[in-house]
């Protein structure tokens, strides 16, 4: 038998092995995707994620495309992803800006910021005007929710009616989030900062500790990035190696 004839053989015998390598990869990456905060809990299942050899493919309607990116970036910090496949379709029922809209984007802000709780306070707004209610568990919980209510694009003004609940004792029961989730929503908080550039900086999430390199244009900046950061849900501690431009 020659050389040849021998490479096809072995190319031959190898193939179902790595076809089936490929297909357990593919599953692999759709369920850690389905399963990841982002997916659940922000994008509450609306984007649907297919995998083949390592190309996925995301389909669904989202509210904006803020959640578009968020959708792509956190499969692209998948293990085995080699490329995105965009296909979500940026649809909303409620017109920019509007008083439903920035209902929805509070809403889905709480969900990925630390500190404060989505499920606890009731959103309502009438001509601009934010109207928070329900509980937390400080004042300074309490008062952060109302400063990220102002960062949305619309709000007039917040009336802060939030009640803060006494403290139960026994152990927290704070929910685990996926280190992909935690770097897309770093790397979403970056891009919509005015003073930071997300294309400078480079975000790695292990077991919730935030990694970040690249480059900075001030000391103030670099302070910003770490804010950030930590102010993302999920993050347990950040490291800063990013080096400041002279």
């Amino acid at each position: 038998m020659n050389l040849k004839n021998l490479s096809a053989l072995l190319l031959l015998a190898l193939a179902p092995t790595a076809l089936l390598a490929s297909a357990s990869t593919d599953r692999k990456i759709e369920e850690a995707a389905k399963a990841s905060y982002n997916y659940r809990t922000v994008l509450q299942d609306n984007v649907k994620v297919k995998a083949h050899d390592g190309v996925v493919t995301l389909t669904g309607t989202v509210l904006d495309n803020g959640d578009r990116a968020l959708a792509v970036d956190t499969v692209e910090n998948l293990p085995g992803v080699t490329s995105v496949n965009n296909e979500i379709v940026v649809k909303s029922e409620y017109p920019e800006h509007s008083d439903a809209w920035i209902g929805v984007k509070l809403r889905s802000l709480l969900l990925v910021k630390a500190n404060v709780s989505a499920t606890s306070t009731t959103v309502d707004v009438k001509d601009g005007v934010v109207m928070l209610t329900g509980t937390a568990d400080n004042a300074a919980q309490k008062e952060l929710t109302g400063v990220y209510a102002k960062e949305i694009v619309g709000v007039k003004s917040v009336k802060n009616d939030i009640v803060i609940k006494s403290p139960v004792p026994g152990p927290s029961m704070a929910e685990s989030i996926d280190d992909a989730s935690i770097t897309s929503q770093v790397k979403y908080a970056l891009l919509t900062h005015k003073s930071t550039s997300a294309l400078k900086t480079k975000v790695k999430t292990v077991d919730g500790v935030v990694r970040v390199t690249g480059e900075a244009s001030s000391d103030a900046e670099k302070s910003l990035v770490t804010k950030l950061a930590q102010d993302v849900r999920g993050t347990k501690s950040v490291t800063n190696d990013m080096t400041v431009k002279s």
